[in-house]
């Protein structure tokens, strides 16, 4: 099983581009939805999270603009918060996998924001990144309820940089062009990849994945 990983910094689309995979019949595996999941009512990370920034939950799941705002502009407080939550969804990601293995799928696709960031990559076959013109980028994320300029730059300051991100990935899908251009794209990918080895599934005796 071929483990493709998706990637691409904020306001690229790559979230159109994970429901294209998805059209062609590829399972993604959605890491911001699995926080989601993590934190909601009934969140296998609720109690932990809650425990470690009292205050943030209400009605038995987390309220993330009350967490957001404790850990936005603090390293300290965001490591903190990731030691919680990377594991989880570590193990919500290898569950994914090995479904996956079981009903056969010859591909998946791991959609991860902080794919590079996180070192993600080493354990994907090939990695894409979505991209597209940074004014392109900057009007869809300012049309946000909430979304200032000043947010934004501090957000890409702390995401790898597009161009790095393009520069160490195999395949770039172009999100500027319209809908139409980067679904092709996808099926470009999809065709060549069909005769790339899979490194990474089944895993080996030796290795962790997550």
């Amino acid at each position: 099983m071929l483990i493709l990983g998706l990637t691409g910094s904020i306001g690229m689309g790559k979230s159109t581009a994970a429901d294209d995979f998805r059209r062609l019949g590829v399972p993604v595996h959605d890491a911001d939805a699995a926080v989601h999941a993590l934190l909601g009512p009934g969140g296998a990370a609720v109690a932990a999270v809650a425990a470690a920034f009292p205050g943030v939950e209400d009605a038995g799941l987390i309220d993330r603009k009350k967490l957001g705002a404790l850990v936005f502009d603090n390293p300290d407080e965001l490591r903190r918060l990731e030691a919680i939550l990377h594991p989880r969804v570590a193990r919500h990601k290898r569950r994914f996998l090995e479904i996956a293995a079981r009903r056969k799928c010859p591909v998946v696709v791991l959609d991860v924001p902080l794919l590079f960031e996180t070192g993600g990559e080493r354990g994907c076959d090939a990695v894409i990144t979505v991209s597209a013109p940074p004014f392109v980028q900057a009007a869809r994320v300012l049309s946000r309820p909430g979304m200032s300029r000043e947010r934004l730059d501090h957000i890409l300051a702390q995401q790898t940089p597009d161009v790095e991100k393009r520069q160490r990935s195999d395949f770039v899908v172009p999100t500027g062009l319209g809908r139409l251009e980067s679904l092709r794209t996808i099926r470009k990918i999809l065709a060549e990849v069909q005769s790339w080895p899979a490194r990474h599934w089944p895993p080996g005796p030796r290795r962790r994945f997550g």
